[in-house]
């Protein structure tokens, strides 16, 4: 499985990467919502993990901009904010998951492998 991982924090994007390699699938990082379009329009991952809260463009309007050129793209949502509205929107853009910080490794495999 190959996977995005979106987030502007270093140390949360290496995190979750290592963790997501540790179970044998592949990574592409990406630093904000426009790497992440640029990245996800270069080489589809089968999964995406998008932080919520960035600046620039905001993992609302990336995950709309990731539905736009691919509309059965995987994007769970990632955040520090649990508020429910937050995560209410999110679905209703097409998000398959809401995942609240920090990312273990027993909801990362959860999503991995649901999307086996």
């Amino acid at each position: 499985m190959h996977v995005l991982v979106v987030d502007d924090s270093t140390f949360v994007r290496e995190r979750a990467s290592k963790l997501i390699r540790d179970q044998g699938h592949d990574v592409t990082e990406a630093a904000n919502g426009h790497e992440a379009v640029a990245r996800y329009s270069d080489n589809p991952p089968d999964l995406v993990l998008l932080d919520i809260t960035m600046p620039e463009m905001d993992g609302l309007e990336t995950l709309n901009a990731l539905r736009e050129i691919d509309p059965t793209a995987t994007v769970a949502m990632v955040s520090a904010l649990g508020q429910q509205q937050v995560i209410m929107e999110a679905l209703d853009a097409g998000a398959c998951d809401f995942v609240i910080k920090p990312i273990t490794v027993e909801k990362l495999t959860q999503l991995l492998t649901r999307g086996e």
